[in-house]
């Protein structure tokens, strides 16, 4: 399943992508949640694997605006230095074990929705990565239960503003202003993707390719973050593990390459789609 939240003049609701457009699953299921911990706590997730679609006349929507597809996570858990070449370009050592950090969720931003330059730092850049949707409560997870948590994957945005991460010794800031967590466009359920450890990742600024790598890279696989992470850390329904970048960042080039206004920054990873989000300024936005 592609599953999407889509705006609507009533508010979000959640939706199954087709071909032919997206079904309104609350036309169809008027008690199923948003897309959020009660989703996956009530077993929605399950019911629609199950469910026959048949004919659903009446509710597929043709076109709609798309929202983040998974609402309100408790935590966004990200991953630093995860690909060794990415790793390297910024002049540092692959590490030993994997590096965790925080992104806000206020930071959450759709598929198509600008990217805004914030006042107080510069260097913005693009992180493509492929991010982990969690679909029940969890903790001590071995690695071989691993992908039984999962409810799917999605495409993540870490967006960066270098000044603030680099000038604060931590990165919690600089990755957290509003909108820098572009996330979707689909949650693709696990059935749909024949090999998660070969899948390509690009990220193309104006049409330009600046990064291409793939998740056999990846230095921590899935199955050892979750069993890392939830040692010590309980992992809740919606939850997000966002795995890392490959190379190809735009501080890191020699010159630096930064996100500016009227930019349009497009991440693609094969069988989830793209995000293609325009960059702004915040004085385009209104608050």
């Amino acid at each position: 399943m592609k599953l999407v939240r889509f705006i609507s003049n009533s508010g979000i609701h959640p939706g199954l992508w087709q071909e032919d457009g997206i079904v309104d699953l609350r036309a169809v299921f008027p008690d199923i949640p948003d897309i959020g911990v009660r989703f996956f706590e009530e077993g929605w997730l399950e019911r629609l694997s199950v469910w026959q679609v048949g004919n659903t006349a009446g509710a597929v929507v043709p076109k709609a605006h798309l929202s983040f597809p998974v609402a309100s996570p408790s935590k966004i858990i990200c991953l630093g230095k995860n690909y060794v070449e990415h790793a390297r370009e910024g002049g540092f050592e692959a590490p030993a074990r994997p590096l965790l950090f925080a992104k806000a969720p206020s930071a959450l931003n759709g598929p198509s929705d600008p990217i805004v330059l914030p006042r107080s730092s510069k260097d913005v850049d693009w992180e493509v990565e492929l991010a982990v949707v969690i679909r029940k409560r969890c903790k001590r997870v071995s690695k071989a239960d691993a992908m039984d948590v999962v409810a799917g994957f999605t495409i993540m945005n870490d967006v960066s503003a270098r000044q603030a991460q680099f000038a604060d010794s931590q990165w919690f800031r600089g990755k957290s202003f509003d909108t820098f967590a572009p996330m979707g466009p689909f949650l693709v359920t696990l059935d749909e993707i024949e090999d998660i450890g070969n899948l390509r990742l690009e990220t193309l600024v104006n049409g330009v390719t600046m990064q291409d790598g793939s998740t056999r890279d990846l230095i921590f696989d899935i199955p050892t973050l979750i069993e890392n992470i939830s040692e010590d850390i309980t992992l809740l329904p919606g939850d997000i593990v966002s795995t890392g970048t490959p190379a190809g960042v735009g501080f890191f080039r020699n010159p630096p390459v930064v996100l500016q206004a009227g930019d349009v920054v497009e991440c693609r990873i094969s069988g989830l789609g793209a995000l293609i989000n325009p960059v702004v300024t915040d004085t385009a936005i209104q608050v």
